[in-house]
């Protein structure tokens, strides 16, 4: 099996139910075998559409497995069928679907399409956004309707195509209306909750946003492997420069603007930490604030080491595709601009081709602190300036001392030289000052030292002064190029310092996972790729560093220099922490359900002691006073002997009940017999034991999908908790709603409602939140109410009534009396939350 193909996973992804995503699979289903490719249907849901239907004609039908499950026989995609049958293409429909439990299925439709790739047949298959897991919260929130079945936005990521089957939620309202997606009874229903324009001009977007993150993803891969340095103007992204100043608040507000006025648009910001001095007036302190700037205005931001500014930023700038570049105006007064030639604004402008350079003017622009020069450091340029002006500056100079013959004595002519070999040093370093001390030495002698004309000295006090003039040159130059050498070292150290100060800040606040810190060690040494390996390679061009125990951190790209490979050490030091961290926090997640379970024991211990002995005692001494042939108790005595038995063992028992519950609850044992129920057949039954509740009308509201005694239980817990905290004389109000495909059951009391700390304690087991007598019970009501609840796809929220009380709103799923009941109802749950 391991020499087979791997199959190719196509998904045809929907905004909404209805956009034609089974209709498009089964089109491209029939196209395919026409061209003669063996194709067959594993599964198609066509929900009753006539057109649908009409698009399996002629099409191989692989039969359905008939699964039986608790006094059911269910439909299911035959998966041993259609592996046995080895087709070339597969159409399986409704990829988030989950199996009827038992009989050594999957869990997930998804996992049965990889079985089907892994054996080499491709799969065509269809989903809707708000199937995708990191999408549910977000669709809730716009419909009001929970997604109970979702598939792992990996699996779809993975696929080796991805269509998006788009239309207008005008186009769908009206198929909607003309019964095309729902029977007649639904659709007013569905117009008026689900299938509003604004929640499906909502869904369509996330839709599109989503596929355009795949495409973007697929197209910078591309570009990777085809090494494509051009500008693709294919979506707006914007780079702002960031160099820790008081202007970047304005420059980043700016750059979001920008990357607002298209949809979709990304906003990236980019420090560079220079090694040529500038590092050494930037504040951490700013470049924090503006990270979160850019954060909250919903950018990412990235740190680079780059000696060169204006190059460094072009070449971030195009390995990211961006399209716009948005820098701050220069600083530096006219005076300066003039003395140190083109600043980083205009060279970025000159360097950036097709990216558009945005140059946003601000308070500090042209004054305030000066940025270091550009001569700092020594560049090509400088490495042929500094010759150059130790043979020419000392010519310049003796013409003009020249001019003035006589009027300067020997030893003013001679500072005057040595003030120009210093600033040929500060150009050039000590090999220029060299040569500008023996140029300005050989024209003191030769202009200015007696006898004038000649290289020949008439006095030995002329011949002292040259030496001595010579020595201080040269000792001068050389103090002056090693203060430059040590700034430029101390400026590098600061600009690495800034660098791994970032980077360990973002581990410590947890906002960096593996591959994201991989991602930022590529783009802040600016190499084609980053990886953990096991062992390093010796391939040319990759560059691996130890990243603790059995892991090292390869980098793959240009060759990094002894400073870069000491600070990417560093780098690989974080990620190995980061991995070891990420091995502590599974070991964690390992050990914690066993802690909640030993606190769960130790409670239960706690609480057993007295709650269930108390009953049971009770009880007990009851029969034994019946069973005493020392007392003759009257027929009333003993009524109310049998009646105090009765109630104790009842009591013991419902306790008994709750705890088993509770335990299979935990261990996700719980059986669940799920069925079609109106409400009207069990509130009755809940409400009998409890006065002073009163229930509202409940004619319209729809059935619902439960399993009837545990929504019973889950009713009466309730309504007995509800009327424990309501005042005296007061009724506790049931009443009944139905919107979006859930119904919603209120127990409203007039109590005095819940503490602002006890939310979030509610539903622990084994404590009772606002009793001043806790001799009543276990305190397991609405922590076992909650667990049944969400067992029967339901949810138990706590919400304030309002003028005071407590209303607990449980809401369940409608029953579709058209269908079976669906299979994420019956699975086992546990863990209560």
């Amino acid at each position: 099996m391991s020499d087979v193909r791997p199959g190719r996973l196509k998904v045809y992804l929907g905004a909404a139910p209805g956009v034609g995503k089974t209709y498009r699979m089964l089109d491209e289903g029939r196209r395919r075998a026409a061209r003669g490719a063996d194709v067959v249907v594993g599964f198609a849901e066509c929900h009753g559409r006539r057109r649908t239907e009409e698009m399996l004609e002629g099409l191989e039908i692989v039969p359905r497995a008939r699964c039986e499950y608790r006094e059911g026989v269910f439909p299911e995609m035959d998966l041993d069928a259609v592996l046995e049958r080895r087709p070339d293409v597969a159409l399986v429909d409704e990829l988030a679907h989950t199996n009827v439990p038992g009989g050594g299925r999957n869990p997930k439709r998804w996992q049965d399409i990889e079985r089907l790739l892994a054996a080499g047949v491709d799969v065509i298959t269809a989903v809707n956004i708000q199937h995708l897991e990191s999408l549910k919260d977000v669709v809730e929130k716009i419909t009001g309707v929970p997604q109970h079945e979702t598939v792992p936005d990996e699996v779809v990521r993975r696929a080796n195509q991805i269509e998006l089957v788009d239309m207008p939620p005008e186009g769908l309202r009206r198929r909607m209306a003309h019964g095309n997606i729902y029977a007649p009874e639904k659709i007013d229903a569905a117009l008026a909750h689900y299938f509003r324009p604004g929640n499906l001009t909502a869904l369509r977007q996330l839709a599109l946003l989503w596929v355009a993150d795949r495409v973007d993803d697929a197209l910078q891969s591309y570009r990777a492997e085809h090494a494509i340095g051009r500008v693709w103007e294919t979506r707006e992204r914007v780079v702002v420069a960031l160099t820790g100043g008081p202007e970047g608040d304005t420059l980043i507000r700016r750059a979001a603007r920008i990357a607002d006025r298209s949809a979709g648009g990304d906003l990236l910001a980019v420090h560079v930490a220079r090694s040529d001095g500038l590092a050494a007036g930037v504040s951490l302190a700013s470049l924090a604030r503006q990270r979160r700037l850019v954060e909250d205005l919903g950018g990412s931001y990235h740190s680079i080491v780059g000696d060169d500014v204006a190059a460094a930023l072009v070449e971030f700038a195009r390995a990211e595709n961006a399209t716009q570049l948005v820098l701050g105006a220069s600083r530096r007064g006219r005076l300066e601009r003039f003395l140190t030639g083109l600043g980083t604004g205009e060279t970025v402008t000159a360097l950036s081709g097709d990216i558009d350079v945005h140059q946003v003017t601000h308070e500090r622009a042209g004054r305030g602190t000066l940025l270091p020069s550009r001569r700092r450091t020594l560049s090509t340029g400088r490495l042929i300036a500094g010759p150059v002006a130790g043979l020419v500056l000392p010519l310049l100079l003796t013409v003009a001392l020249a001019q003035v013959r006589g009027a300067l004595n020997l030893t003013s002519d001679a500072l005057l030289f040595l003030l120009a070999v210093v600033g040929v040093a500060c150009i050039g370093g000590v090999a220029s000052a060299v040569i500008a001390s023996v140029t300005a030495s050989l024209l003191l002698n030769y202009w200015f030292i007696p006898p004038i004309g000649q290289f020949t000295l008439g006095d030995p006090n002329a011949l002292i002064a040259l030496a001595v003039f010579a020595v201080v040159a040269a000792v001068v130059a050389a103090v002056v190029d090693r203060s430059l050498r040590l700034s430029r070292r101390s400026a590098r150290a600061a600009a690495e310092a800034e660098t791994m100060s970032s980077l360990a800040g973002s581990i410590v606040r947890g906002g960096q996972t593996i591959p994201a810190l991989l991602e930022r060690t590529r783009e802040t040494f600016g190499m084609d790729s980053a990886e953990l390996v096991d062992e390093p390679s010796d391939s040319e061009g990759v560059t691996a560093v130890p990243a603790g125990p059995g892991a090292f951190l390869a980098l793959r790209g240009r060759t990094l220099s002894s400073s870069e490979r000491r600070v990417l050490a560093a780098f690989a030091a974080h990620v190995g922490s980061a991995v070891e961290r990420a091995r502590l926090a599974e070991a964690a997640a390992e050990v914690e359900p066993v802690k909640a379970a030993d606190r769960m024991r130790t409670a239960l211990l706690r609480a057993v002691g007295h709650d269930l002995r108390t009953p049971l005692a009770a009880g007990w001494a009851a029969v034994t006073s019946l069973r005493s042939r020392d007392v003759q108790f009257s027929p009333e005595d003993r009524d109310e002997l049998l009646a105090t038995a009765d109630e104790s063992m009842a009591k013991l028992n419902r306790l008994v009940e709750n705890l088993l519950d509770l335990s299979r609850l935990e261990a996700g044992a719980l059986t669940l017999k799920l069925r079609v129920t109106t409400l009207e057949e069990v509130l009755p039954m809940a409400m009998s034991d409890f006065s002073g509740v009163e229930a509202g009308n409940l004619e319209d509201i729809p059935p619902v999908l439960v399993d009837p005694p545990l929504l019973e239980r889950v009713i009466a817990n309730l309504v007995s908790n509800a009327a424990r905290h309501n005042p005296a004389g007061a009724t506790v109000l049931v009443t009944a709603s139905a919107l979006a495909g859930r119904v919603e059951l209120r127990v409203i009391d007039r109590g005095p409602g819940l503490p602002p700390t006890g939310r979030d304690r509610l539903f622990e087991p084994f404590q009772r939140l606002g009793d001043t007598d806790n001799t009543t019970g276990l305190g397991l009501g609405l922590a076992l109410s909650k667990g049944l609840a969400e067992a029967m796809n339901g949810t138990l929220t706590p919400e304030d009534t309002p003028g005071g009380g407590l209303t607990m709103v449980l809401s369940l799923p409608v029953a579709d009396t058209s269908q079976q009941p669906h299979w994420q109802c019956a699975q086992s749950v546990g863990g209560l939350s």
